[in-house]
């Protein structure tokens, strides 16, 4: 079992979380105690999953909960845009980030999937 926090996923949902915490310091008092405070516990949720997928013998459940989260700050992160809480500039860079967390934990689930079936 590797160390969690040595995952290349677990590195880049830091580099999420860092940002997450970022913007929603720069949210308005009327955001930043609501979305902004929901964004935090998303985003930490997320190590959580990943922790327990590390291990886990049958990871599947505990992915399948980080791509429920994970999806979740998306669209939260996608409603910061459409209130113009955050600018397209940074959307984009976020964007990079999320698109290589979801192939990581995609290819991650579905390796564990196949090492379930029988030959």
């Amino acid at each position: 079992m590797v160390l969690y926090n040595e995952l290349p996923v677990y590195r880049d949902s830091y580099n999420l979380l860092i940002e997450v915490y970022k913007l929603t310091g720069k949210f308005s008092r009327e955001y930043k105690f609501t979305l902004g405070q929901d964004m935090k516990r998303d985003a930490l949720r997320l190590f959580r999953d990943l922790y327990r997928a590390n291990r886990a013998v049958d990871k599947h459940q505990a992915l399948e909960h980080f791509l429920d989260n994970f999806e979740l700050l998306k669209m939260e992160i996608r409603l910061c845009v459409d209130m113009r809480l955050l600018p397209l500039k940074k959307m984009a860079e976020i964007s990079l980030l999320t698109d290589a967390i979801g192939r990581q934990i995609t290819a991650w689930r579905n390796k564990s999937r196949a090492k379930g079936l029988p030959a």
